[in-house]
This record gives structure tokens, C-alpha cells and sequence, in this order.
């Protein structure tokens, strides 16, 4: 990696092997932003302590080891990691032991719950996907940061983060529970050599970074690129019966058009039992319709007008993140929907040496398509280029003893300093969880990824969180089965989204 002050010349980052290394070491997981979780983590457990007590944040004057459950991007860089804490100021008598976790999310959560739910006082710092905090903040396993934290932590936090990323770190009382370590959000990558085989420039490249095009034009466009070079596929994306498919690409879809679950944002995380389901309106099924003719062309019976059609393989409907970016990685593919885990792959340079691949600067990457305008989309904050939250919170365990606890908001306060969240950025690849710091210099010079920091950020503006509740495990998997029938023509739109309107419905009022 490239030293970029002074600063950060103290170390050297991970290698970019070492990065995709990290990533894929457990197949198809890769940190995903959390769109592999599937299970409840089970009970309600636990719940004994006192999670609402203000803690001691004076540094503790004793040596002190802190044990921090993280995954094995951290596990894999945890001397870079923790010279960039040394260097944001952790004092030095505090160490942080790395415990480092599946890459899978969904055995994370079941970890999580185990060590929670028994009441175990270590590990206790644990970084949890924003995909199912809330759950963990409902059966009260978590420590309230607004009750036992400084005010100016909190305050920073709700003040200068992420918005939807803060979101799914605050229970019903509002109150806050977790620090927002990094956000995920997805783009389009797209073959700007294939794209000017088709008669594009790179002052459409150049527009397309901040400015979204609608799913109208972009199947259009994909269309020509794909007749006119060589390649397999148009579009690429992950459909398959997961988590995914519900948190991430429907709800891209559906919001893109102005759909919602339970009726708007105001409702993503409740009152359950008490909020309108409304996967049976039109926009839902206008996403429906859009994706059935990208997959099976304009000639299907639920075909949506102006979309033009064939661009996606009916393999989408089998595809999670990792199989649905090899075709586009390997050269068969125009444009995919992924995670920013795999711009750092797909911009690379390409090196036989190395046994690299990767399209260097060839490598476009712009927002998600939109299917109405936010004026013309039915609820407030749905409709334009929508954007699912992913990403991992900082959480602590109110089991922990207090000297621990003390240790661990010097480990928190540290992991709020700017240049720890751009140090972090260079090291494993983690978009800082300020926004303003994608506007920095030193954030646009971090390899291959800081050259597409404005579609990120363009995301990152119009992320939409999963409506994550202690009832999404159960309705997620119904979710992803019954969208998963429809895009498949086993069903029509019509009939799978009531058949979800009811199974939603009873989840809703069994909870």
C-alpha cells in the first residue's frame, strides 16, 4: 500500500493478496455486509446484567488486555491494527487481544448469543453486524452506550456518522448500543472496454460515477455492451434463497421503485405487530416484473415496459456474492452488483506474475439504477439510487467486569479518531464511518478503492437498512423464498407477494 503522510508511514498496510486473502477465507462469506444471516441466534438468554450503569472512563493506570471478537480481516492485520490504535493514542498500558471470528455471520450470531445469553464476561468488546444488532439490543445483551458512555462520544456519533448505519445501532428507546466500526454498501461495477465497445466514452463513465441511471437505461445499455463484444452474461447480481436476497438486492430493488416492506422507513424496525405490510402494491411488484424481464426477457408474461430484456443468466437465481462475481472477475460478464470487497479485487491490475486479476482502471464502478425518482416514489425516502446498509457495529458486553469496561472506552474513544478510521480504510479495505472522510485526500489515495470514493458515497446518502426486528430472522427466509419464486416464474408476482402478505402477517402477530 502507499504511504500517505508521515503518519501512516509507521506501518505498512496488508498487501492486496493478503486483503483477498483474508476475505475469502472461509468461500463464499467474505464479511458481507451481513446478508448471510439467517438465524435468530435463538432465546431469549441472558439479560442479567446491568447494561445501563455509567462506566469509569478515566485510562486505568494498571497493564490491561481487552479481548475484542472481531473476524479474520482484523485477525489477518492485528499488528497493523493495533500500531494504528497505538498511533491514534491507546494508552500504552492497554492491550487488545484479537479473538477473531467464522468470516460467516450467521456462526458469529450464534456465538454472540452463546457467550451473551450465558452471562460470559469475555470477550468484551464484539464487532457485530449492523444486520442483526437489534435483536441483540431487544433481549437487553448489549451495554446502552447513551447511558454509560460520555455524552461527547455519543454525541459524536449521532452527530458526524453514517445516519442509517447509526439507525440499527439504537433500540426502540432510542437510545444507542453500538459505535459504528465501518459501512457496507454496494455498487455497480461495470467494463468501461466493453462499454466503449458500444460506443461509450469517459464522459459518460465520468457522469455515471455520481449521477444513478434508471433501470431502464442501464438494461439498455448493458444490452449493447453485450452484443457487441464477446462475452457471456450483461448483468450479474445474487438472487438465490438467502439472506441476501431479502436484506440487499430485492431491497434495493423494490425501494429503487419506491416499495417498501411495512410501508416506508418509519417502520424498518417496528412496532411489530403494528405496522402496515405492503409487499402487495405496485411498486414491489414492479420490481418484480423488472428483474423477470432482465432474466427471461420481454416476453414474459410479467415483463415490466421499457425494460429491455436478456441480460441476466436465470444462474442469478442460484447465486450468492462469490459466485455471481467469478463470471464477471473472469471476463464474462458487463456489469455486476457486489460489495466494496470485490471493487479491491476487480480493480486490481491484472498480473500474471502474481496470478492476479483484475481490470485496473478499466474498472468502472457508479450507484445502484433507480426505478422512479424519490418525487415520484409512494413512501418518503424510498425511489432513486437505493443502496442496502451493511456493515459491522462496535458493542460491548455488560458482563464484562468494570476494570474491562473501563479499558474498553479507551479502546472505543481511540476507534473514533479520524485517522484510525482512515488508517483502517488502507489497511483492510473499510469505508470510514464518517462520511467527510470520503471527501479526504488521503482517503482518494488508498489503493484501487480510492478511486471510486463518489459512488460510494453516493451510496452511502441513499442506504436503505433491513428491517431488522426480533421477527426478521423467520420473515427474511419467507421473503427471499417467495421473491426467489417469482423471479423464477414458479409463481406470479401477484401470488407470491400475497402468499408473502400472509406469512408476514402471522410472524407479525405471533411475535
Amino acid at each position: 500500500m502507499v504511504d500517505i503522510d508521515s503518519h501512516t508511514s509507521k506501518r505498512t498496510g496488508v498487501s492486496r493478496r493478503s486483503f483477498v486473502k483474508a476475505a475469502g477465507a472461509s468461500g463464499v462469506a467474505v464479511g458481507l455486509a451481513g446478508c448471510i444471516s439467517t438465524d435468530g441466534g435463538g432465546g431469549n438468554g441472558g439479560g442479567g446484567a446491568d447494561t445501563d450503569t455509567p462506566i469509569n472512563t478515566e485510562a486505568p493506570t494498571e497493564d490491561i488486555t481487552v479481548q475484542w471478537a472481531a473476524d479474520t480481516r482484523v485477525g489477518n492485520a492485528k499488528e497493523e491494527v493495533f500500531q494504528a490504535l497505538r498511533d491514534a493514542g491507546l494508552p500504552e498500558n492497554i492491550t487488545v487481544e484479537i479473538i477473531a471470528g467464522s468470516q460467516v455471520t450467521d456462526n458469529r450470531q450464534a456465538q454472540y448469543q452463546q457467550w451473551l445469553g450465558g452471562d460470559r464476561s469475555e470477550p468484551t468488546l464484539l464487532m457485530m453486524d449492523s444486520g442483526w444488532t437489534i435483536p441483540f439490543i431487544a433481549r437487553n445483551l448489549l451495554q446502552n452506550f447513551s447511558k454509560s458512555l460520555p455524552s461527547e462520544m455519543v454525541s459524536t456519533i449521532e452527530d458526524e456518522y453514517f445516519q442509517a448505519s447509526v439507525s440499527t445501532a439504537k433500540g426502540t428507546d432510542g437510545d444507542l448500543y453500538g459505535q459504528p466500526l465501518f459501512p457496507d454498501f454496494p455498487t455497480m461495477q461495470y467494463r468501461k472496454d466493453l462499454l466503449r465497445n458500444a460506443g461509450y466514452t469517459d464522459a459518460d463513465f465520468e457522469t455515471w460515477a455520481t449521477e444513478s441511471m434508471s433501470w431502464a437505461e442501464f438494461s439498455k445499455v448493458t444490452k449493447e455492451a453485450l452484443d457487441a463484444n464477446d462475452v457471456k452474461h450483461g448483468y450479474t447480481f445474487q438472487a438465490n434463497v438467502y439472506e441476501g436476497l431479502s436484506c440487499c438486492d430485492f431491497n434495493e430493488f423494490m425501494t429503487s421503485y419506491g416499495g417498501a416492506y411495512f410501508g416506508g422507513r418509519d417502520n424498518l424496525f417496528g412496532p411489530v405487530g403494528d405496522r402496515p405490510i405492503t409487499v402487495e402494491e405496485e411498486p414491489v411488484l414492479d420490481a418484480i416484473r423488472m428483474v423477470r424481464t432482465l432474466i427471461h426477457g420481454e416476453d414474459d408474461e410479467h415483463s415490466l415496459d421499457g425494460i429491455t430484456g436478456k441480460v441476466s443468466p436465470e444462474a442469478v437465481l442460484q447465486w450468492t456474492e462469490e459466485p455471481s462475481r467469478k463470471p464477471f472477475t473472469g471476463g464474462d460478464a458487463v456489469m455486476h452488483r457486489n460489495w466494496p470487497y470485490s471493487i479491491v479485487i476487480n480493480g486490481a491490475e491484472p498480473s500474471a506474475e502474481n496470478d492476479q486479476t483484475g481490470f485496473g482502471e478499466d474498472l468502472g464502478v457508479m450507484p445502484i439504477p433507480y426505478g422512479v425518482t424519490p418525487e415520484n416514489a409512494k413512501y418518503e425516502g424510498t425511489g432513486g439510487p437505493v443502496a442496502a446498509l451493511g456493515g459491522w457495529h462496535m458493542t460491548m458486553n455488560p458482563n464484562a467486569t468494570d476494570k474491562k469496561k473501563q479499558a474498553a472506552v479507551q479502546v472505543l474513544k481511540t476507534m473514533q479518531d479520524e485517522q484510525f478510521q482512515l488508517d483502517l480504510f488502507e489497511i483492510i479495505g473499510w469505508i470510514p464511518p464518517r462520511p467527510s472522510l470520503l471527501d479526504s485526500e488521503q482517503a482518494k489515495q488508498v489503493p484501487i478503492i480510492g478511486r471510486y470514493l463518489d459512488a460510494l458515497k453516493v451510496a452511502g446518502e441513499n442506504a436503505i437498512p433491513r428491517p431488522v426486528t426480533v421477527v426478521w430472522p423467520q420473515q427474511s427466509g419467507k421473503i427471499a423464498q417467495e421473491v426467489n419464486n417469482a423471479m423464477a416464474r414458479e409463481k406470479t408476482p401477484e401470488q407470491a407477494m400475497s402468499d408473502l402478505a400472509s406469512q408476514l402477517e402471522q410472524t407479525e402477530q405471533n411475535a
